[in-house]
């Protein structure tokens, strides 16, 4: 699967050479935001490298160096982390592995063998493209935002802070000012925002986000970047439900509820637990499925006994069948950019619950008819929401049709942001600066 180490990678010729620089880990259990540029850079292996225009190396983390070529123009480079927070995800439990390096030396190497640098994240691959930034004239940096860090760190210090006995109280301030979570959460906006300024234009996937990015660098440095959904992996499939009875005990006569995801804090899972403890406890039949790993995994049997079963992490094409083989998505989770397990879930054919405000709302395009947002953010709420779609299954028959529909007619595929979103922010940042010669990038 990966190429030898010494092998060199020579951009093509005549076109800019784009570096991504991703800072997660690849694999087939990582979380959207590697999925999101694995997505991307299929459709940009499947163009005519003259078509495409670009030379693309999308740097992830690895255990180890390596190339993975996709093809002439389009390749994977993985670069050891130099601070890895392996021992911090096992400590806090389900968020995706980065490194907190304040600067990265290989990377250091071999950035600027790259025309146009865009970062996607917010530690050692950002830092050091904006360190090396100031110092070199050539350095171009655009980024785009992929996860509401802000609101992702006062989750996961809400959740330290009330396992440690003596904090908890300090967790939810009552008296109204500002305590640990609320400082944590200002001191990751600044130093996002602090990259951010460095660069030359950032994407943004929502109108709120626009807005809010755009108070701290104008609008002029603002562009959208949606995202994409493979028809082909993600797709209605009526026989697969007794699949999922079969393989995973998913009882057939109960409404099977999926959650996608990190089973922790930040997607706020406890909340769909808790309604669906309420619904059993009134005698509805519904099941909770869970696809994802997270501290939080451990409480649900707990909660729910056999009302639950835990998938653990599903890569993507054994995931559009545990799709396919519910009745239902439900995502409280408020702290995502776009939240691609929506998108996932409607090409499926599956009705989609929300929480009313939340950014993943943006996949839906006739709100109450191609999904439900649950306005009473709360576990009864939740509850009363789910508790109607098993009372009435022309109701929910009508919401899988639409969200199948709106998939199919109204949200793009990869390839289609590719060429309207982003190729033009990479080509039209090179062209400005127009001038770099031929670099050779080797991983040994």
């Amino acid at each position: 699967m990966n190429a030898s180490l010494d092998l060199p990678v020579r951009p093509l010729p005549g076109v800019p050479s784009v570096a991504v620089l991703v800072e997660l880990a690849a694999g087939p259990f990582a979380g959207g935001h590697v999925k999101c540029w694995e997505r991307f850079a299929e459709a940009a292996a499947a163009l005519d490298p003259r078509d495409l225009g670009v030379d693309l190396t999308i740097y992830v983390l690895g255990e180890r160096e390596w190339i993975q070529p996709l093809s002439p123009a389009v390749r994977y480079v993985a670069l050891k982390p130099v601070v890895g927070t392996r021992s911090v995800v096992r400590l806090v439990g389900g968020v995706d592995a980065t490194d907190f390096a304040r600067y990265h030396p290989r990377l250091a190497q071999l950035l600027p063998g790259h025309d146009v640098w865009h970062l996607t994240h917010a530690f050692a691959f950002a830092r050091t493209a904006v360190r090396l930034a100031r110092d070199n004239p050539r350095a171009r940096l655009v980024a785009s935002v992929h996860t509401d860090v802000p609101a992702l760190t006062a989750a996961y210090v809400r959740q330290t802070m009330r396992g440690i006995p003596g904090l908890a109280s300090l967790a939810v301030r009552r008296d109204g000012r500002a305590g640990p979570v609320e400082w944590a959460a200002a001191l990751a906006r600044r130093r996002r925002d602090r990259l951010l300024r460095a660069c030359e234009r950032v994407l943004v996937a929502s109108a709120d986000e626009r807005a809010e990015i755009a108070n701290v660098l104008g609008a002029g440095k603002v562009a959208p970047l949606g995202r994409g959904i493979d028809r082909e992996r993600f797709r209605p499939d009526p026989g697969v439900r007794a699949a999922l009875t079969a393989g995973h005990a998913v009882p057939p006569d109960r409404l099977a509820v999926l959650f996608v995801g990190r089973v922790d804090a930040s997607k706020r899972v406890i909340v769909l637990a808790e309604a669906i403890k309420l619904l059993r406890d009134q005698g509805y039949p519904v099941h909770l499925v869970v696809a994802g790993s997270g501290s939080d995994a451990g409480r649900l049997p707990g909660m729910l006994g056999d009302a639950v079963t835990l998938l653990g992490p599903v890569p993507q094409d054994r995931l559009a069948r545990i799709y396919a083989g519910c009745d239902v998505l439900a995502f409280p989770s408020r702290t995502e950019t776009v939240g691609n397990v929506v998108a996932e879930a409607m090409a499926c054919g599956l009705p989609v619950l929300l929480p009313a405000g939340a950014r993943t709302s943006g996949w839906l395009q006739e709100p109450g008819k191609d999904g439900v947002l649950v306005a009473d953010d709360t576990p009864g709420g939740w509850a009363a929401e789910l508790a109607r779609l098993v009372d009435r299954p022309d109701l929910r028959r009508q919401l899988a049709v639409n969200a199948a529909q709106t998939a199919s007619t109204w949200h793009r595929s990869w390839e289609q942001v590719l060429r309207e979103e982003l190729l033009p922010v990479w080509r039209d940042t090179a062209d400005r600066h127009a001038g770099s010669g031929d670099p050779l990038l080797t991983v040994e």
